[in-house]
């Protein structure tokens, strides 16, 4: 029986998981959540993730069952010590910057995929809103980046795998990565990371990252 065993599809939230798994190296068996067919709605999917989203995770080594993308990035860096500085400034950064993401570049992106990739014909309120406010928050990040090599400072973590799924749909925001130097670099070097590779491919082996 693997360590882990992981229920995901093909978004940018379920990437977070099977990245944050191939970074740690733990042993963990795929289980496959076709949201597309409502896989998410069944009972025994709900009894692990109460709100009927993936990923989802549970540790056959104690039994913890969790949901909700970024506990699971905090979990597993706590269980193998990796991807988050154990106290400090950059302890705190990490958090801070993965808290932004769940708060603001994971929703407003993805209401930016909605409208703009999904709903065309919608009012242009709505397209001007969105896609504008993921520009703002490409800003942010590009800000960030230019002050820092990785979101949380020196060093590649938790933050970065939260952001770095979302960045990736950055065609389907109308967002080109060549406005924003400091996150086309950082962008590109994630990228080119095998675990980063690997967990992209999980749920759907014909995927390509997208590369500015």
């Amino acid at each position: 029986m693997a360590t882990i065993d992981l229920y995901t599809f093909s978004t940018p939230n379920g990437y977070k998981a099977s990245i944050m798994l191939e970074e740690t190296g733990l042993d963990y068996d795929v289980h496959k959540i076709d949201i597309m067919k409502d896989d998410q709605f069944a009972p025994e999917f709900l009894k692990i993730s109460p709100n009927n989203k993936i990923p989802a995770i549970v540790d056959n080594d104690n039994g913890m069952t969790l949901m909700e993308s970024g506990a699971i990035l905090v979990y597993l860096a706590r269980k193998t010590g990796q991807l988050l500085a154990p106290d400090g400034e950059e302890h705190w950064r990490c958090l801070e910057w993965l808290m932004w993401q769940m708060g603001g570049f994971g929703p407003m992106l993805g209401q930016a995929h909605h409208f703009y990739q999904f709903n065309p014909d919608v009012s242009d309120y709505a397209k001007t809103r969105y896609t504008g406010e993921a520009q703002r928050l490409y800003g942010v990040l590009n800000k960030r980046l230019g002050d820092s090599g990785y979101l949380a400072g020196d060093d590649y973590s938790i933050a970065d795998v939260a952001t770095f799924p979302w960045a990736a749909r950055h065609p389907w925001q109308n967002v080109d990565l060549n406005d924003f130097p400091n996150v086309r670099r950082w962008y590109t070097e994630i990228a080119g990371r095998p675990a980063v590779q690997k967990g992209v491919l999980i749920t759907n082996p014909d995927y390509e990252l997208p590369m500015p």
